[in-house]
């Protein structure tokens, strides 16, 4: 199957990072400099088809997303397992680092969640097959090509998931407004994965009930909730901290 990868920095990526691409389409009459002039001398150096085509083709071809003038056509990027990222935190000797995405629907929320665990050193995002947004090209592009170096899991069931990487030692962190611990209490530290709840309705019931701890972001404004990839962002973050601080 093919994939199709909109905007210059998902692009790029997938470039640099030796996706199999057929061809490149840039939007004929457009300055190329900065970003799409290494997209170009990548292409080109990989003899990769490049194709110079109106705007309005570019808009069909990207019609998932927005495009920036640029748009490959990649063969599907590999399928992972959850026995794949367990191997990734060993060959990288650290402890497990997950994010398990809850039923999270928007392909935003999935790439920005995606473009901070990247940043963030973290090993692997799981989510669910069904009932929840997978690598559309508008999750993509908002992964800013962060997609390319972080493996994704899609399982029929969390929970069962879940029951797999704590027989392998890894603590479960749901992050909840009903939680008892605040966030910056917990020891990320270990081996660890944190569950991160769908826009709205947070972490499901069953799953709540398979955390280890459940943990909250205190939050002092009239709003109660944070969006789904603002929320990951807080914790991941506090989790690079310690695991910096301790490793």
């Amino acid at each position: 199957m093919i994939e199709i990868i909109v905007g210059r920095n998902a692009v790029l990526e997938a470039l640099r990072a030796d996706r199999p691409i057929e061809r490149i389409s840039l939007e004929e009459g457009t300055k190329v400099d900065g970003r799409l002039a290494e997209i170009e001398r990548l292409a080109r150096m990989k003899d990769i088809i490049i194709e110079y085509v109106p705007r309005h083709a570019l808009d069909v071809e990207g019609r998932y997303g927005v495009h920036q003038g640029v748009v490959a056509f990649a063969s599907s990027r590999p399928s992972f397992t959850l026995a794949d990222l367990i191997a990734v935190s060993t060959q990288k000797n650290e402890p497990a680092f997950y994010v398990i995405l809850d039923g999270v629907e928007d392909p935003h929320n999935l790439g920005a969640v995606i473009r901070t665990a990247e940043a963030t050193g973290v090993h692997g995002v799981i989510t669910r097959s069904r009932r929840a947004v997978g690598l559309t090209p508008a999750a993509v592009k908002a992964a800013a090509g962060a997609a390319e170096y972080v493996p994704l899991v899609q399982v029929p069931n969390i929970t069962q998931a879940i029951e797999v990487l704590k027989k392998k030692g890894v603590w479960i962190v749901g992050i909840d407004m009903a939680g008892k611990d605040v966030y910056t209490d917990i020891d990320y530290s270990l081996p660890t994965a944190i569950v991160i709840g769908a826009e709205g309705t947070g972490i499901s019931a069953l799953v709540r009930s398979k955390c280890d701890f459940l943990a909250y972001i205190p939050m002092r404004g009239k709003i109660t909730s944070l969006n789904t990839s603002v929320a990951a962002a807080v914790v991941l973050y506090e989790a690079l901290k310690q695991r910096t601080s301790k490793h």
